[in-house]
């Protein structure tokens, strides 16, 4: 009778990892040998394991994520592809994230600037932080839709808040002035704050000139372009790549 008062006054309490790792105890007889302290720790530490699991979960799932199980432990790293293993390595241990450093992913279409954005965003997650990846005509369009609304601000202070925000398509589509005036909203929010990743077709050398009014882009460009990580990648499409079964299966974009 207490075994099943303490279980449910652990699912009450919200410690489901403690209470699936209490039952265990007492279907282990020899788990019951150990002393309390230890049995008490364990408990304790599945608690804490739980509650990171599903942390992670919840992350990943609001940072909708276009490849959710793309990691940098998967990435084709073969040098034709223009990757800095030094630098991936440094990026996977989440130091720019602290410094809140911005990474610029280039490169033709189909070689991967997409996955590696998302294994990025998703390294962050599971260092536990906030994520959300877009693209930026989809986010100019709900930005415009947020003037009419009576949302804008309060959007673009969500975006402000995120540790790291994954803006993919960048230089897609021509901006009209309103759209230059949130994208650099957006970034200037985040500037020397939070970590961003941007990911697109276009060479950094032509932002200015997509970017169009040079005002607003000697802004944004300051902002982004000299202090940031740059990645370039090369090759050709993994789209028309005949499948390596024994090789990293990078998802092309």
């Amino acid at each position: 009778m207490i075994v099943h008062q303490t279980l449910a006054h652990l699912h009450t309490l919200k410690l489901g990892g403690m209470a699936a790792a209490f039952e265990e105890q007492l279907a282990l007889p020899p788990a019951q040998t150990l002393p309390f302290e230890d049995r008490f720790a364990l408990l304790v530490e599945r608690e804490a394991a739980h509650r990171g699991a599903k942390r992670l979960t919840a992350l990943l799932r609001k940072a909708k994520l276009k490849y959710a199980t793309a990691n940098l432990e998967d990435i084709d790293q073969r040098a034709s592809r223009g990757l800095d293993r030094r630098l991936l390595a440094s990026l996977a241990h989440g130091e720019w994230l602290e410094r809140a450093q911005d990474v610029l992913i280039t490169g033709p279409t189909g070689v991967g600037k997409t996955w590696l954005a998302c294994a990025l965003a998703q390294r962050a997650c599971r260092l536990g932080r906030t994520t959300l990846y877009t693209r930026v005509p989809r986010l100019l369009k709900e930005l415009r839709i947020a003037r009419g609304d009576g949302t804008h601000k309060y959007r673009l202070a969500a975006l402000a808040k995120l540790d790291l925000l994954v803006l993919d398509d960048w230089g897609l589509h021509a901006m009209d002035p309103v759209a230059r005036e949130d994208l650099l909203d957006v970034v200037d929010d985040r500037s020397d704050r939070r970590a961003t990743v941007i990911a697109g077709q276009l060479p950094i050398e032509h932002w200015h000139a997509w970017i169009a009014e040079p005002t607003v882009a000697d802004a944004i460009l300051d902002r982004l372009v000299h202090h940031a990580h740059r990645i370039t990648l090369k090759g050709e499409s993994l789209r028309r790549r005949t499948p390596d079964p024994k090789a990293p299966a990078d998802s092309p974009s």
